[in-house]
């Protein structure tokens, strides 16, 4: 469907009202009854999300969306339709057509004239068999013989097509996080799928509110800054100019803080390369964005620019490779953590014996993490006198019977071995699938991408053209060395006094972002956190296969650093405790930095 270039408005306001599948119903309410909101997005889903809906599809046809969003939107849609507010979210899952539907019969039911649109092709898997060919994209691992799921991550053009069909409400599958608010700016501003500056900036308002309130100051470094506390955290909401550039902001009297720092911190969340950070409609260099402060928790944000997409949409399967579980319980007394490991290490040597008798195989995987003992740090640990730790045993097996085994036999260390053990979390530990991510690159003229208005007076599939994109020779980031003034007034520092930091997952990868607490400190910064420190920091979760690589932000005064495969296969594949990489970067604000005292002076007295 074409779309007109008369815009429809000067500046639109786009309120997020769920970061992730589980969150809090109430954002939806606050944004709704003090946003004054064109649009209301969610966005529920991420690699994980989609294994943990494709295992409760596997037990359940009619499930795979989430129905906190229909409970959600339940009560609200009488304000909702009276207020003129449009509704965007990828609620949908890998069942899109089944959550549109719930919702229809629920709007149905309140009398209400809504119209409900689906966006459906990102869901693949009755086409597995026609993918023999391809292989993982960061692995080049061969595609399992069955997947469970297959998901293109597709983009706005669908959702901007929908709306212009006349929905009021657009529920989608698997599209990037960004889309949901990139196809209401692209439907009422009227512009071209060309205009990829204005596309790139619309992509990075949708990347900072995608996350709900980590934009207004959830999960920030100076946690003690956000002074309003966190019991009515107020969730974000951007005004879109009709240039792309837009203001984050939040509804006045709710609790959060939105800042250069707030906001800077959630620019770099799981970019990766911020000069050629891939989308399917737009590639965004996020490199040389500008921050301003206009106000009381009002920061403008400009200065995104992009290029013209690629060829392929990134495709994200799943598959089962065996079984999981894991046992929890607290050990205490002296030299609680040594005593925990050897507990722990038996536990697994007794279960091992048993398999053997038994005639099965050994574990495919053992994760043991003493918790409260700084586990997470590695060699870096600083707590290892703890007279009180939570012992964590994770094991993965293919065969579902030999996890019973292991089940039966934590309780017995209670007796039989060291003592202080107590508090079996969640009792006897139950197996359920391992599954684990294939992500690979398909052409999207092999993806079908369209939209149904499902209670409309027209319920027809309609497909949507979608601009393919080119090869294209992107040049990825080049390190610039900025040189150190010589000093000889050093001191060392942890990296907390200098910087902010947030990390979090892409998968396997683990992205973390650092920001300079003052252009002074970055060139220190920069020093001291190259490729091989930060490798040597993190070797204790990096694998043989993992590269550390890192980026530069100037205008933000920013490093992105990115570590592939270190998270144990990520997701719901991992067995650590930490899969998504979310405390990492909490580890590497302790890193020693050295800086010139004078220069440390300097910002100190300013």
């Amino acid at each position: 469907m074409t779309l007109t270039n008369t815009p429809n408005k000067n500046t639109l306001r786009i309120g997020c009202a769920s970061a992730f599948w589980g969150d809090t119903g109430a954002a939806a309410h606050q944004l709704v009854n003090g946003g004054q909101l064109d649009y209301l997005v969610f966005d529920y889903l991420a690699e994980m999300t989609m294994s943990i809906m494709a295992g409760a599809k596997m037990k359940n046809p009619q499930a795979g969306f989430a129905p906190d969003f229909i409970h959600t939107l339940k009560p609200l849609l009488g304000k909702i339709k009276s207020q003129g507010i449009k509704v965007c979210s990828n609620a949908g899952g890998i069942n899109a057509r089944g959550c549109a539907q719930a919702l229809a019969s629920v709007v149905e039911q309140s009398g209400l004239d809504l119209v409900i649109a689906v966006v459906e092709g990102d869901n693949l898997i009755a086409q597995q068999t026609n993918f023999t060919q391809v292989s993982e994209m960061f692995t080049e691992q061969a595609l399992p013989d069955e997947l469970t799921s297959v998901n293109a991550y597709l983009g706005a053009p669908s959702i901007a097509a929908a709306l212009a069909a006349g929905a009021d409400i657009v529920i989608t599958g698997r599209v990037v996080d960004s889309a949901v608010v990139l196809g209401p700016l692209v439907h009422e501003f009227g512009w071209s799928w060309q205009d990829y500056d204005k596309l790139a900036q619309a992509s990075l308002a949708g990347h900072v509110i995608e996350c709900g309130t980590q934009a207004t100051g959830g999960n920030f470094t100076d946690w003690h800054l956000v002074c309003d506390g966190y019991a009515n955290m107020g969730f974000p909401i951007v005004e879109c100019e009709q240039d792309g550039s837009f203001t984050v902001s939040k509804i006045d009297g709710t609790g959060g803080l939105v800042s250069r720092e707030t906001v800077a911190e959630q620019i770099l969340y799981e970019i990766g390369d911020p000069c050629a950070y891939h989308l399917p409609d737009v590639i965004c260099d996020f490199s040389r964005v500008i921050l301003k402060q206009t106000g009381n928790n009002k920061v403008h944000v400009s200065g995104a620019t992009g290029l013209c997409p690629t060829e392929q949409y990134k495709v994200s399967a799943t598959y089962l490779d065996g079984f999981r579980t894991s046992a929890t319980f607290m050990i205490g007394g002296i030299d609680a953590a040594h005593k925990g490991q050897v507990v722990a290490q038996a536990i697994i040597e007794r279960v091992r014996g048993l398999f053997k008798l038994k005639q099965l195989n050994d574990f495919d995987d053992v994760n043991i993490e003493i918790l409260g003992s700084e586990a997470t740090y590695g060699a870096h640990a600083q707590a290892q006198a703890t007279r009180e730790v939570v012992v964590k045993i994770a094991v993965s097996h293919q065969d579902k019977r030999a996890l019973g085994v292991f089940g039966l036999e934590i309780a017995q260390a209670a007796t039989a071995m060291a003592p202080g053990i107590t508090g079996l979390v969640g009792g006897r530990p139950k197996a359920s699938p391992r599954l684990c991510l294939f992500s690979f690159l398909l052409d999207k003229t092999l993806v079908d991408a369209s939209y149904a208005l499902v209670n409309g007076s027209d319920d027809s599939l309609m497909s949507v053209s979608v601009p393919s994109g080119r090869i294209n020779e992107h040049k990825l980031s080049q390190w610039k060395s900025n040189e150190l003034t010589p000093y000889d007034d050093g001191k060392v520092v942890p990296l907390v006094e200098l910087a902010l930091a947030r990390s979090g997952d892409k998968g396997d990868h683990c992205n973390i972002g650092v920001i300079a607490r003052d252009p002074r400190f970055l060139p220190f910064i920069e020093a001291a956190l190259s490729e091989s420190a930060i490798g040597q920091y993190f070797a204790h979760m990096l694998s043989e296969h993992s590269v550390v690589s890192r980026y530069q932000l100037p205008n933000i005064h920013s490093i992105n650093i990115l570590m592939t495969h270190c998270l144990g296969g990520g997701g719901m594949a991992s067995l650590q405790i930490d899969p998504q990489g979310k405390a990492v970067a909490q580890q590497l604000l302790a890193m020693p930095v050295m800086i010139s005292q004078t220069v440390l002076n300097q910002v100190k007295g300013a």
